[in-house]
Order: C-alpha cells, then sequence, then structure tokens
C-alpha cells in the first residue's frame, strides 16, 4: 500500500539546514587540512634544496685621512710685489691662437733665469710662441724668444734684437747649460716642428748650431720639457728632450674634440698617441750622439707597443745616493716614468716599483711640471708634481728605501688644499730663508670657457703658496694667505712656466711665471725677516762646469740642510744656477760641504754670509 508522504514541520527543516552546515565546516576543514599539508610539505623541500646562506658581510670601516693642523699663526709676513710693468718687462706670450682650437695653443712658454754675460746678474729669457704660418694675421711679425739684460737692481732692457735669438719658432721649453765648458752658458729651446741650440758666443751674441750638433730632432716632435745632465760622469753636459704626442694639425682636426658635443675644443692627449723622448751623448767636440734608442729611456706601452710616455716634465736627480743622475718624468694622463741610471750609458725604468708611476689608487694623472728636493731636512728626498684640476699636486716622499716612494701629500697638508686648481709650474724654495724649502705653483685651465661646463673652475687662477712649518707640525705644509704674501702673488693669471732667482742682490729669490697668450707676472720678494743666508755659485773643473748635479750639504743649528745645483725644474722652465740657503737666525754656518758630480767630497772652510761666495772644484 502506498502512502503520501508527509510534509515537513519547520522543526524539520531547522535539522537539516543544521545538518547542511555541519557537512559545510567539515568540508571547509578538510580543505583547509589538505592545504596545510600541501604547505608544510612545499617548505620541507625548500628548505632541503635551498643553497646556504652566505656569511655575513665583512666591511672594513674606511676613515679620512687625518690633516695635522696648521700653525697658522706662525706663518711668517714675506710679501711679493708685482713689478713687471716697472722693471721694463713688456713681452707678452703669443700662443698663435686664432680659433681653431689647436692643442699646442693652450700650453704656454717657459721661461730661464741665467747670467748670460757672466756679470753676476741673473738675466731673462722668455720662450715665446708665434702665428702658425698658414695663419699669420695681416700687418703681423711672427714673433721670438725675448732676452731681456738685468742690471743687477731688478731692472731689464730688451737686448733681443741682433742677439742670434731673434729667431721666430713655435717655442715651448728651455734648459740653460754650459755644454762646451767655455765658461758661457748656452741655450737650448724646444718647439713644435724642430728644436734649436744657440751657442754663447760672448757679448750677448747667441750663434745657432742646431745642425753641427746634430740635436734638432725630427720636424714631426712636439718637445716640451729639456735638462742639461752629466749622465755618465765624463764632465761634459749631455741633453734630454721630452716630447709631449704625436701631433699635426691634420691629427688634431681628426680628434675633432668638443667641450660640449657641440662646440669645438681643445683636444685631450689621451686622444693623441705617445711619443718617446730623446737623449742626445756630448761628444765634446760640439757634436751630440742621438742615444735614445739603446738608452732604455724610450719605452713602449706593452699592450699596444706605441710609445708609452707623453712628457711634459722632467725631474733630473740621484735618487739612490750612488753618484750617478737618474730621471723622474711626469707624464700626462699616462704613467709617470721613473729611470734608474745603471752607470754603463742606459737607464732602467722603475716608475711603477718606485710607487711614483700612479696614484694611491693606481690611476694615471695629468701631470705637468715637477720638481724634486730633500725638503724636510732628514735626508730623504720629496717629488712634487703638480696635476690637472680635481687632482691633487702629488708629494711623493722616500721611505726608508730610497727607491720606495709613497704619495703624502695629504699628510703633508698639501693635498686637498691644491686638489681644484689645475697645477703647470712647481718648485721647491726657501722664500722666508728659514733653512726650509717652501713650495709654490703657478696655477692656470686650458679652456678659456670653461666656466660654462664647470662652474668650479675659472681661465685664469691664483698661484698657491705653501709655508713649510717644520717641526711645528711634523715637517707638514701651510697654504699662505694672501694677508702673509701680498695679494699680487695670488693675482689670477693663465699660468705655465715659473722660475726663481735673486734679482736685485739682496739675498732672497723674486719669482717669475708665464701665461699662455699673456704678459707674464715678475714679483719681486719684499721679506723683511732678517734671516741669514749664504748664496753659493759652484764652478767645475773636473766635472761639467756649471756643476749640474752637484749636492751642497750645509750644517747649521745642528741640522743638515742638502740642496742640489740643478737649473732644471717646474714647468718647460730654469731657474738660476747660483744656490741660495737660508740659515734663518744662525750668523753663520757649521760647515759646509760639495759633492760634486762623479763623488768628488770638498769641504769649504769659509763663506761668506749675506753674500755671494763662488767655490771652484778643488784639483
Amino acid at each position: 500500500m502506498n502512502k503520501t508522504p508527509t510534509p515537513p514541520t519547520d522543526d524539520q527543516d531547522e535539522l537539516v539546514h543544521a545538518d547542511d552546515a555541519v557537512i559545510g565546516r567539515a568540508v571547509r576543514r578538510s580543505i583547509l587540512a589538505l592545504l596545510t599539508i600541501l604547505i608544510i610539505g612545499g617548505g620541507i623541500v625548500l628548505v632541503l634544496k635551498r643553497k646556504p646562506a652566505p656569511p655575513p658581510s665583512q666591511l672594513t670601516r674606511m676613515s679620512a685621512p687625518v690633516v695635522p693642523e696648521r700653525p697658522q699663526e706662525a706663518i711668517p709676513t714675506a710679501r711679493f710685489t708685482d713689478i713687471t710693468k716697472t722693471s721694463g718687462i713688456d713681452f707678452v706670450h703669443n700662443s698663435g691662437v686664432y680659433g681653431a682650437k689647436l692643442l699646442p695653443e693652450t700650453m704656454g712658454s717657459g721661461v730661464a733665469f741665467f747670467d748670460f754675460d757672466n756679470d753676476g746678474h741673473q738675466d731673462l729669457l722668455f720662450i715665446n710662441s708665434t702665428y702658425w704660418p698658414w695663419h699669420i694675421p695681416e700687418g703681423k711679425k711672427p714673433t721670438t724668444p725675448v732676452l731681456y739684460h738685468n742690471d743687477g737692481k731688478g731692472h731689464f732692457s730688451d737686448v733681443t734684437a741682433g742677439s742670434g735669438l731673434d729667431l721666430s719658432l713655435y717655442g715651448m721649453g728651455v734648459a740653460i747649460g754650459d755644454y762646451d765648458n767655455d765658461g758661457l752658458d748656452d741655450v737650448f729651446i724646444t718647439a713644435v716642428g724642430g728644436n734649436h741650440l744657440f751657442h754663447n758666443e760672448g757679448g750677448g751674441k747667441f750663434k745657432e748650431v742646431t745642425l753641427d750638433a746634430g740635436v734638432g730632432g725630427s720636424t714631426n716632435d712636439w718637445s716640451t720639457c729639456a735638462a742639461w745632465i752629466d749622465y755618465d760622469n765624463d764632465g761634459k753636459l749631455d741633453l734630454y728632450v721630452g716630447n709631449y704626442v704625436t701631433w699635426s694639425r691634420k691629427i688634431d682636426a681628426e680628434v675633432g674634440y668638443k667641450i660640449d658635443g657641440k662646440t669645438r675644443a681643445y683636444g685631450q692627449p689621451m686622444n693623441f698617441a705617445g711619443a718617446f723622448p730623446r737623449l742626445y751623448h756630448n761628444e765634446g767636440n760640439g757634436h751630440f750622439t742621438d742615444v735614445s734608442a739603446q738608452s732604455g729611456l724610450q719605452v713602449k706601452n706593452p699592450a699596444t707597443g706605441v710609445p708609452a710616455a707623453k712628457t711634459l716634465g722632467v725631474a733630473p736627480i740621484d735618487l739612490d745616493g750612488d753618484g750617478w743622475i737618474d730621471l723622474v718624468v711626469a707624464n700626462d694622463t699616462v704613467q709617470n716614468s721613473v729611470f734608474l741610471n745603471q752607470h754603463d750609458g742606459t737607464f732602467k725604468e722603475i716608475g711603477a716599483a718606485s710607487g711614483i708611476a700612479f696614484d694611491s689608487y693606481g690611476n694615471t694623472r695629468g701631470a705637468m711640471g715637477i720638481d724634486a728636493a730633500r725638503y724636510r731636512n732628514d735626508g730623504k728626498i720629496g717629488i712634487a708634481i703638480g696635476n690637472f684640476a680635481n687632482e691633487m699636486t702629488a708629494l711623493c716622499v722616500a721611505q726608508n728605501q730610497p727607491l720606495l716612494f709613497t704619495d703624502e701629500a695629504i699628510a703633508e697638508g698639501i693635498g686637498p688644499a691644491s686638489r681644484l686648481l689645475l697645477k703647470f709650474g712647481v718648485v721647491f724654495f726657501d722664500y722666508d730663508l728659514d733653512g726650509r724649502l717652501d713650495l709654490l705653483t703657478a696655477n692656470g685651465h686650458l679652456e678659456e670657457e670653461i666656466s660654462k661646463i664647470q662652474k668650479s673652475q675659472t681661465y685664469a687662477q691664483p698661484a698657491q703658496l705653501f709655508w713649510n712649518a717644520g717641526e711645528r707640525s711634523g715637517g707638514c705644509f701651510v697654504v699662505v694667505p694672501s694677508d702673509k704674501c701680498g695679494a699680487d702673488l695670488v693675482k689670477p693669471i693663465v699660468g705655465r712656466g715659473l722660475a726663481f732667482a735673486d734679482i736685485d742682490g739682496d739675498g732672497d729669490l723674486d719669482v717669475v711665471m708665464t701665461q699662455t697668450g699673456g704678459p707674464p707676472l715678475l714679483l719681486r720678494n719684499d721679506q723683511d725677516l732678517h734671516h741669514h743666508w749664504i748664496r753659493l755659485k759652484l764652478i767645475g773643473t773636473k766635472s761639467n762646469r756649471d756643476a749640474i748635479g752637484a749636492w751642497i750639504k750645509v750644517r747649521v743649528n745642528g741640522q743638515i740642510l742638502l740642496r742640489q745645483v740643478m737649473p732644471t725644474r717646474s714647468y718647460l722652465s730654469q731657474s738660476e744656477l747660483p744656490v741660495t740657503i737660508g740659515l734663518g737666525s744662525a750668523t753663520k754656518p757649521e760647515s759646509v760641504e760639495i759633492t760634486w758630480p762623479g763623488g768628488a767630497v770638498q769641504r769649504v772652510e769659509s763663506v761668506n754670509v749675506d753674500q755671494p761666495t763662488v767655490i771652484t772644484q778643488a784639483p
């Protein structure tokens, strides 16, 4: 029998809904449980398969070099006065610039102090460039070097006309030396397109002897610095000539450098190939032999086989005290070179091993001028190199091993202060006659419109003088403010060459700086600190007559001062041959000793104080 289903009551509906809810919750719990299992399982797999975590990084905390505090209040007042016009100097450098932006136009020319007529007064020779032969302005004549005669009081007369030096050339640098030992200093001028040697005939006359001497180089050379040195100690001055880059008008045009991507600008040296230096051996008969290839000075880039050097400055100095002259060479944008004399007519390049080739981080710099001296009076050599803008002046100081150098520019107070400027000329000299060598740089940029793209840079820049504070600050240098050295010294110029000499016979050292495309700056040292001094002119008999390369050892106040006879210093320039040594408050030196080129040692029994002394090599 069939029964009709009974419709559910409300209570039954509630039971059904309750069952559905229980089932739903059970299903959800199952799903969640399954997901949990999957997640845990996956996590286990990842843990098992993952690579071990690297160890925590070991960071070395770096600290900036600590620069010792400088005793600013101790800086002496020793002002320099601009006497360029009042002294009779009216020279203006001609770079030949006409808008083509050719690289040589930026480099300027050097200057030399030397006594060409042996009257005891330091004369002046300004090296000049000239108009390019394909662009001589209408109505203009090619320019020449200019020779000025000093009357002994710091007044100069132009004696260029008829001197034999009135030759038009695109001049760069100068080297002064008596290459034939006749008692008259001769003149070698480097240039773009071949060099020139002038023999001093006496009476203010010079004769060009380039062809007969065989030192002209190639018409393709762009020569810069030069130095007379007796590298083989035979008593005759040989000649080192540095070359910059492989350059021609055509190459410069092909480089096509643009300062902002649009406007033609002066090319950078890294866009030009390097060039070999030259070394000429003096045969003693007015003729020189080119020994460049066998000398070891012509170093090639090991990767490319091209010349490695781009030379602007050279410092001849005996680095290891063996009595043989070595060469430290400043190269622009490539590594600096150090050539160690091997005593057999050859040199060994040790730039990288010595610590001078690169900066502290292994980088090259834009090296211009260079000078070397024992500035700390501790017997260790310091080498100052003027570098490009935003690169500190280098100050490489010998360590316990004489052929190992460390750049101590920061610790010695020069580095940070010099960084912004573009340094060319650089010299060690004792401007306040206290017995410690100070440092001066001549500065100026290459590009006239540099401030448009680098707000921190200007074309004309002030010179920078560093006072040697000696033991008061551990041998560190102090920047001399304008109120201590005079506003004329730090007047912005487009500085290039730099040299010093006592032009007025008062014992202190005066300064000249050249500009590219402008007048020089002749500065008289007007210090009045009542310090004493000795001034020694050496005459060699067995050694070269100028005694270039000799060392003077002076004991005063319990200290030993060492000074080298070396006119070649700075950038493309020559300072005077006589050596001025400040004694400070001491009234006389305790002893004076000369080590002549070749090693002969001569004790000097007496010297004049506050007057010049001539010392002739003993037989």
